[in-house]
């Protein structure tokens, strides 16, 4: 630009080239799952350093970066360097703990389960690792830190006398037990809080000195629970999000959503209440919550109707009206018995600008504008060859799997999950016609179905829905119909790198371009 109002044209993005880059816990041919090691949660930071995940075994696994720690300091102050640094991140475990273990509630004789349902990061502060993760239930805040190791020294028997089973013995050959040692206690009354295998000097004890605990510089990774959120939830947690303020977070459940203070755990606030008086009068529930980005007032909430709300909590302590409805108006006639439910949203997520919201029923993806609440400015067609299977996938619950949806970190391109270990990538910026399909393995493109071009309008003068992704079925490595029970419903997008994490069953898969 040369001065004035004068704008560049830019050409529309080309379409991502993905390539294998990590896998953990691969599982061999033939090798039987356990339910407890299937990936429930997957989660980046905020920096993308560091990337948790969850199981149904209650565990979380955090990996970090494995560039910064190898060399020191940030990414960025490493350009410099002379030696070759990778251009994708890569990842090494870091740690993991249990989080969260199986309990029964008495009082509605129901069994909650351990699984990890969501997981978020929170600030650092002083090297350490803030995350807060939920079951069905309880919402625990986690701090996780290395602390150097303290040893034990300049202690009054020598330490290479000791044995393994943890009692102290001397080179001693002496048997004596009635002597008495140097200080004036008879030796029997010593010896009968000590092991059997214990003897001592035969010259006795010449003085005894208290041990010296010295802090080594060796490290461990020690996780701790630094608070519990509980008893605050009558049904199942689907969403926990944090603020940007730092300082609150918000937990959703079917029907309610709540608003804590990380420092108090004894006390929410609930802000938003949908249900009726009349438990027969219940037409909707809530499916998902998440927090703006950078307006620590402003959230958002998706449904069961396929529609999400914008509430505004300035505008009063119960969030009873909405600020904004983002909600597509269903064709005439073509309402079916399966219209509310495959419209039911399954995840929401904002773009890193606040200025977009990605939101996934089972069908499509959609990307809303939250200056437009007429209707979404882009619709990506995921599922649309299943339209002929929704019977049989209602027959088998399949039609009820909720699927996760992310943004990369400069909002152009979005992704999500299918069935058969496959997901998707879109463009969807101006004249972008990118759609490929992916698989969780080693060789991603291998299943890739290229998409013929039929570029969008842009965004600033789109009147409908662009819809994309329809021309290419998904199908199995042999072109068979999918395979319900191997599906890839968690995945996330680094924030500032074009990489993909994503679990299929026990198996943590990433990919760059």
């Amino acid at each position: 630009m040369n001065g004035g109002d004068e704008v560049v044209a830019t050409a529309p993005l080309q379409p991502l080239e993905w390539k294998f880059s990590q896998v953990f816990g691969e599982r061999t041919a033939g090798e039987e799952i356990q339910e407890v090691d299937i990936i429930s949660a997957i989660e980046f930071d905020k920096n993308g350093d560091h990337l948790a995940t969850g199981d149904r075994g209650g565990r979380v696994v955090l990996f970090e970066t494995s560039d910064t720690r190898d060399l020191g300091g940030s990414r960025r102050d490493l350009e410099g360097v002379d030696y070759p640094i990778s251009r994708h991140p890569e990842f090494r475990y870091k740690t993991e703990f249990q989080s969260h273990e199986p309990e029964f509630d008495y009082l509605k004789s129901l069994e909650i389960e351990e699984k990890i349902n969501k997981i978020r990061w929170c600030q650092t502060s002083n090297r350490a690792l803030f995350l807060l993760s939920t079951n069905d239930k309880t919402i625990k805040f986690w701090k996780v830190q290395e602390q150097k190791i303290k040893k034990i020294s300049q202690m009054n028997v020598d330490p290479s006398t000791a044995i393994t089973n943890g009692s102290v013995a001397t080179s001693s050959s002496s048997n004596n037990l009635k002597t008495y040692v140097e200080n004036g206690l008879p030796s029997e009354r010593l010896f009968s809080y000590l092991s059997s295998d214990f003897s001592f000097p035969s010259g006795g004890v010449p003085s005894l000195h208290l041990p010296v605990v010295a802090t080594s510089q060796e490290t461990s990774l020690v996780a701790r629970c630094r608070r519990v959120y509980a008893h605050a939830h009558d049904y199942h947690i689907n969403s926990i999000s944090n603020n940007s303020d730092g300082e609150t977070f918000i937990s959703a459940d079917d029907l309610r959503i709540n608003l804590w203070n990380l420092e108090i755990s004894n006390q929410s606030f609930n802000i938003v209440d949908v249900k009726p008086a009349n438990m027969e009068d219940l037409t909707e529930v809530i499916t998902s919550a998440e927090f703006h980005p950078t307006h620590c007032n402003v959230l958002a909430y998706s449904s069961s109707k396929g529609c999400i709300r914008l509430i505004d909590m300035r505008q009063s302590a119960l969030c009873d009206s909405h600020a904004k409805l983002f909600e597509e108006q269903e064709p005439a006639g073509s309402r079916s018995f399966f219209t509310e439910i495959i419209a039911s949203m399954s995840d929401i997520k904002f773009g890193k600008d606040g200025r977009y919201i990605l939101s996934r029923d089972y069908m499509t993806l959609k990307l809303w504008d939250v200056n437009m609440d007429r209707g979404p400015v882009a619709t990506f067609q995921v599922h649309e060859y299943l339209k002929p299977k929704l019977c049989e996938l209602y027959e088998n619950d399949s039609i009820f799997d909720k699927f996760e949806c992310c943004l990369s970190g400069d909002s152009m391109r979005v992704a999500t999950g299918s069935y058969s270990n496959l997901f998707r990538v879109f463009g969807c910026t101006p004249g972008s016609n990118e759609a490929t399909t992916l698989e969780a393995s080693k060789n991603p493109m291998r299943r890739q179905v290229q998409t013929p071009s039929r570029p969008p309008r842009p965004l600033g003068t789109i009147t409908r829905a662009v819809r994309r992704g329809a021309e290419s079925p998904v199908v199995d490595a042999n072109g068979n119909s999918f395979e319900p029970t191997t599906k890839l419903l968690h995945l996330a997008w680094h924030p500032s790198e074009n990489s993909i994490a994503c679990a299929a069953a026990n198996s943590l898969y990433m990919y760059y371009a």
